[in-house]
């Protein structure tokens, strides 16, 4: 099933669905928080229903969100009738970043692993930030030796969910291969962190001068 008839199938009940871990939410949500100023201008990936979008927003000077199922859009439009500085659009990751004018920073939060294409879009990411801008993200790394023999659950279940129709493209990283890719784009990881154990959050910066 395609992506975006995946979620949209599934956008009704994404956007009532409890946050699974509320501690680690809110740390990200702190986290990103230290690194946003108000000047900033600042791209979501795979933004959702725009909950986190919505939370970040006041932060700074300008926010777009953008995911590649019009059903969460519709939602998240729906949500922010009120809030300044803040945009919902239609387009995956890659075609948002093709689409944007640039940027001061770009998130994306549990995204990465759904991307067949996840090298390209972090290189696209670098190639839009403004030097000296950050690619902040957080990605479940279902093969990270750290979590144990649950990555050979994941590794057995995965494909089985995805031939029932329950369950997305996941990419099978660690979070060795996932940092490398950030690296091999050209950005300079600042901070990295696992809040839950799984999920790797990473703050990267384009140099303001590219060697």
């Amino acid at each position: 099933m395609h992506a975006q008839a995946f979620w949209d199938k599934r956008a009704e009940k994404y956007a009532a669905s409890a946050i699974g871990d509320e501690a680690a939410y809110t740390h990200t949500l702190d986290r990103t928080r230290a690194h946003l100023e108000a000047k900033m201008r600042v791209l979501e990936l795979g933004c959702g229903t725009g909950t986190t979008a919505l939370h970040l927003a006041p932060a700074v000077r300008e926010y777009v969100g953008t995911d590649v199922s019009s059903e969460m859009i519709r939602i998240a439009r729906d949500k922010s009738t009120n809030a300044d500085g803040l945009r919902f659009d239609v387009a995956g990751a890659a075609d948002a970043l093709a689409r944007s004018a640039g940027a001061d920073a770009i998130c994306a939060f549990n995204l990465l692993h759904l991307l067949p294409d996840v090298q390209e879009v972090v290189q696209k990411a670098h190639d839009l930030l403004d030097p000296g801008g950050l690619f902040i993200s957080k990605t479940a790394c279902i093969a990270e030796p750290s979590i144990g023999l649950r990555r050979f659950a994941f590794a057995a279940l995965v494909p089985v969910m995805r031939l029932l129709g329950v369950a997305p493209f996941v990419h099978h990283l660690t979070f060795a291969q996932l940092e490398r890719m950030m690296t091999q784009s050209g950005l300079e990881i600042i901070e990295t962190g696992c809040f839950p154990a799984m999920s790797r959050y990473i703050v990267a910066r384009k140099p303001a001068q590219e060697r």
